[in-house]
């Protein structure tokens, strides 16, 4: 079986926002909302301070809370893991926008919702999501949980640190911080909330 995920080693992410450009221009996403945007957040007391960036997106959760509230089970889950939107069957009702617990769905002026796929076109081909093909930092990692010898299995396995976003919801992301900075208010080894 495939189990796709995306890891973010946040120990290297400058917060260029180069992956949020690539992802809006190889989607084609309307000015105004975004599949991906950086979170920063400001460190220490003047005039000793730093910033530190997070990446956010969908989480392409095991248990996505957006998939059942759907009236015409336009959102599902695929084969290899990416919680999908079939475009024809939505009907732009936005219960799965308010379901998602991450923010990470939107609703695009087409009257139908949208949010990150993994660039699922690309996976599709064998190809490495947008996002991960442009960081220049390479912080970004992909592929398949299921298979050890995958990058994101290996950045996973070697990181000092694994965390996810508010794990205590059940929703079991397949998007992982790694090495993640205390800025971010992490409780724990792994798993812990941000």
């Amino acid at each position: 079986m495939t189990r796709l995920a995306m890891a973010i080693d946040l120990a290297s992410c400058v917060g260029c926002a180069a992956c949020s450009i690539a992802c809006k221009m190889e989607n084609e996403v309307p000015l105004g909302v975004n599949r991906l945007w950086i979170r920063n957040t400001t460190v220490g007391t003047f005039p000793n301070l730093t910033v530190e960036h997070r990446p956010e997106q969908c989480l392409h959760c095991e248990n996505p809370p957006c998939v059942p509230v759907c009236p015409t089970g336009c959102c599902f889950v695929r084969d290899d893991g990416i919680v999908d939107i079939d475009v024809k069957k939505c009907i732009g009702c936005s219960a799965c926008i308010a379901a998602c617990p991450y923010d990470a769905r939107h609703m695009l002026p087409q009257g139908y919702v949208s949010k990150c796929d993994f660039c699922k076109h690309r996976v599709d081909e064998g190809r490495m999501p947008a996002c991960v093909e442009t960081c220049p930092t390479l912080c970004r990692t992909f592929g398949d949980l299921d298979d050890p010898n995958s990058p994101v299995s290996i950045a996973i396995r070697e990181a000092r640190r694994v965390d996810v976003l508010r794990p205590g919801l059940g929703t079991e992301p397949n998007l992982y911080y790694l090495n993640t900075p205390a800025a971010f208010g992490l409780v724990g080894e792994t798993g812990g909330t941000l």
